[in-house]
């Protein structure tokens, strides 16, 4: 088992167990997500609802289904890639989850993501988008509108299935979203190669720049 396996597999082992907030008395299962824990892609929902909360796995109902069809557009199973949920427990009768609840699964969440430290993060939905680009609207930020890069990670603000399933004139939008993805990890691939690159060449100016927070990414 690899460091990151065995990382991924204690954090699972501590969700299961874990009562920082009420949550934890109305769940049937922890849902602490699944996947390879050399993923280079990390989805990001919502909380479990009432069939994942059954079965302690994420995205098994309909929006699994739909979820699983848009993989499948750019040749990828559920198998190939690790999803989470900003809460691990079911939020009674599928309400969002509160802010002290994602609060409290914060830590599991950020310690999944350095284990895997993911080539791409999409995130599912409003509550998942929030972490990573707050303040923003996910009717005017998904998709190529809203990527944005830090590090070796490129973020990327998609559309919850469950949200599509209430509102299907969003679908074409949606595919359009999730075919960005292996563009943008070949587009990120590119310019890490291109950083590289540059930092192998003699006589480079240094600088005292101080890093810059995650920026908007030109893919072309």
């Amino acid at each position: 088992m690899t460091h990151a396996a065995a990382t991924l597999a204690a954090i699972a082992e501590e969700v299961a167990q874990c009562t920082a907030c009420p949550l934890c008395r109305t769940r049937t299962n922890a849902v602490p997500g699944e996947g390879p824990a050399n993923a280079e892609i990390l989805l990001i929902g919502e909380g479990p609802g009432q069939r994942e909360d059954a079965l302690g796995r994420p995205f098994v109902g309909p929006s699994g289904d739909l979820l699983e069809q848009w993989l499948a557009e750019i040749g990828l199973t559920r198998e190939q890639v690790f999803i989470a949920n900003v809460v691990k427990c079911r939020p009674p009768g599928n309400r969002d989850p509160e802010p002290s609840e994602i609060a409290a699964c914060a830590h599991f969440l950020d310690r999944q993501i350095a284990a895997l430290a993911p080539k791409l993060i999409a995130t599912l939905g409003r509550h998942s988008m929030n972490k990573f680009f707050p303040g923003g609207k996910i009717t005017k930020i998904h998709g190529i509108r809203g990527v944005k890069r830090q590090g070796q990670t490129v973020f990327l603000p998609l559309f919850h299935p469950a949200y599509v399933l209430r509102n299907m004139n969003a679908m074409p939008d949606a595919i359009a979203d999730i075919k960005l993805i292996p563009r943008l990890i070949a587009r990120l691939n590119q310019r890490l190669q291109e950083e590289t690159n540059e930092t192998t060449e003699p006589n480079l100016p240094e600088t005292d720049e101080p890093t810059t927070p995650p920026q908007q990414m030109s893919m072309f």
